[in-house]
């Protein structure tokens, strides 16, 4: 017959081993949330694994019931963020991202030219969302170009309805009697305005004046203004040294002045040079003078030597120096070889 005190004895020991067996506090999970969050449970409490807002796992949340041994099962349980959806493409423009997980942020950046229509930053929601909404690239637009005072539109054509897109460009062109100070081309910026206009000032030039030896022809108008041209020439035996036109300039000022140059008599009556390369008679080629800027070349000798070389003469507005080298002969001097008919010097 068992003793009630052992029995009662027996009891409070198995009530003692039985309470001594409790959970301890459940391991921590990555981006996990444990309810209820205590240091120790009893044997049949029950405690529920779920991911943080943001993350989720693909089995859902997970249920564990303190067993009598006081282990907790093995939880396998991973929380992984959400992921949303690819926005790494921006049309006209670059999307700078490390990955699309949540909480990650993601930016934007146009091309040039392209101007940001949203956000410059979005960020992955616990919803896996992006939030804001992607922005877009929309292209930069000029409003009509503007038109200086005294010009005119030559070359314009908008690319969007009235208004013009980014490199755009627009050709400007003063009216007559002005000149444009600046660049007759404009462009369309990245900015959405236009590049410096040019600007458009009436200009004048004086009456051009009368050459000595020539002659002057401009319009019959109580004045000249820009663009208007002049003609010049010389009377004969003269030589035009300039342009025959000339322009008024934007300064106000004649392109060239030309002038009359002088022909020249020549001294000489008889001698054999070089003209543009060929040897011809000096008194044939030039019986009437020579013009200003005409050029020959004299032959002379090397009498140690026993050979002819040249040197140029050339008439400047009615003078030319003749080589002292050169020995013109007379006719009655049939005997003495002409410099022209040596060999030349090496």
């Amino acid at each position: 017959m068992v003793s009630p005190v052992f029995l009662l004895l027996s009891c409070f020991l198995g009530h003692v081993a039985v309470a001594g067996r409790t959970c301890p506090k459940p391991d921590d999970l990555p981006f996990a949330l444990v309810v209820p969050l205590k240091q120790f449970y009893e044997p049949g409490e029950q405690i529920t694994y779920s991911c943080r807002p943001g993350y989720q796992s693909r089995g859902g949340i997970r249920r564990f019931t303190c067993p009598l041994t006081g282990i907790w099962p093995i939880n396998t349980l991973k929380c992984l963020p959400r992921v949303c959806p690819f926005a790494g493409i921006l049309g006209n423009g670059t999307v700078r991202f490390t990955t699309f997980e949540y909480p990650n942020t993601i930016s934007f950046a146009c091309n040039t030219g392209f101007y940001l229509n949203g956000t410059g930053s979005a960020k992955c929601t616990e919803e896996g969302r992006w939030s804001p909404t992607l922005p877009v690239c929309a292209p930069v637009t000029c409003p009509p170009p503007p038109v200086p005072k005294f010009a005119t539109l030559r070359g314009y054509k908008p690319s969007m309805g009235n208004n013009s897109l980014y490199r755009d460009t627009a050709v400007l062109e003063c009216l007559p009697k002005h000149a444009m100070f600046g660049n007759d081309t404009i462009t369309c910026t990245a900015h959405g305005n236009w590049t410096e206009v040019p600007e458009c000032r009436e200009v004048k030039c004086p009456f051009p004046s009368r050459p000595d030896n020539g002659f002057v022809n401009y319009p019959a108008e109580q004045a000249l203004y820009y663009k208007d041209k002049a003609t010049y020439g010389c009377h004969e035996t003269f030589v035009l040294d300039g342009p025959e036109e000339v322009e008024c300039g934007k300064l106000g000022k004649w392109s060239a002045q030309p002038s009359c140059k002088a022909s020249c008599k020549l001294s000489i009556k008889k001698a054999t040079v070089l003209y543009q390369g060929e040897k011809i008679k000096l008194q044939d080629r030039f019986k009437n003078g020579m013009l200003h800027g005409e050029k020959v070349s004299f032959f002379c000798k090397n009498k140690e030597k026993k050979c002819s070389y040249t040197e140029d003469a050339q008439c400047i507005d009615g003078t030319i120096e003749i080589p002292s080298c050169f020995k013109e002969h007379s006719s009655l001097a049939f005997w003495k070889t002409d410099a022209s008919d040596v060999k030349p010097c090496e």
